[in-house]
Formats: C-alpha cells, structure tokens, sequence
C-alpha cells in the first residue's frame, strides 16, 4: 500500500500532539516516546544529544521549574525531504500555571526534523529560536 502525503502530514502532526500531551501530563518518558535513540535537541544555552538525555532534563524540568506547566503550539508547516524526512515549524511557547496565554518574551520558533523509520516517523533533531528579539 503505498502512502500519501496526507497520511504522512496526519502521522507527523499525531507525533507532536502526542508530544505536547506528555508535557502537559509531565510524563519524560511519554515526551521521548517520538524521538530517536540519537535524536538531539537545542534551546538557547543547551544542547541534549540523545533520547535518554532529552527525557532526563524534561524529568528534571517537569519535578522543578516545569511542574504543572503546559505550551501553546501553533504548526506553521512541514516540508518533506524525500520519502522519509520532514522538517515542521512550528510557534511555541510555555504556559506556566495561572497564565491563559505565552508572554511574547517567551515565545519561539521551533524546527522539528523528522525521519520515517519502519514505517513511523521519529524526531531526529529539535531546534528553537526566540520568536522575539530582545531590543
């Protein structure tokens, strides 16, 4: 059976809710659950170069500075790359208990790069940016 874009596009968006759903459950270990074993992930000021380093410091954000928390998402794209890889942009930000909506000082820009392995498709690498600079 051969695969549409569509399907792809579905399976993509389904990786990242479920992603954002871990978050606001505060479960690391549901939150890397789309990640490959080599992903990595860079945030201004860090880097994580694996899965497991990745759910480590979400576990430690989520017992600490991120417990309770949530983020306001908004996919703005996704590129594919051939048959198996993608890239998804997307607007984000965290949402601390109490706030109805991300203080634009903490917003950004997120790039998302995906690869289809075995059929799904996994996050490979992870990137983020202020949405706004600081004047």
């Amino acid at each position: 059976m051969t695969e549409t874009r569509e399907h792809d596009v579905a399976a993509i968006k389904s990786v990242l809710e479920r992603l954002y759903q871990a978050w606001a459950d505060g479960d690391a270990d549901a939150f890397v659950t789309g990640y490959t074993e080599d992903a990595t992930a860079i945030m201004p000021g860090s880097v994580r170069r694996s899965r497991e380093e990745v759910r480590r410091k979400m576990a430690e954000g989520f017992a600490s500075y991120l417990k309770g928390s949530t983020t306001a998402d908004r996919l703005e794209s996704i590129r594919f790359l051939g048959e198996s890889a993608a890239i998804a942009v997307s607007e984000t930000g965290v949402l601390f208990p109490g706030e109805t909506e991300v203080p634009a000082e903490r917003m950004v820009y997120a790039t998302w790069v995906l690869e289809k392995r075995d059929g799904a498709w996994l996050l490979a690498a992870y990137h983020n940016s202020p949405a706004v600079v600081a004047g």
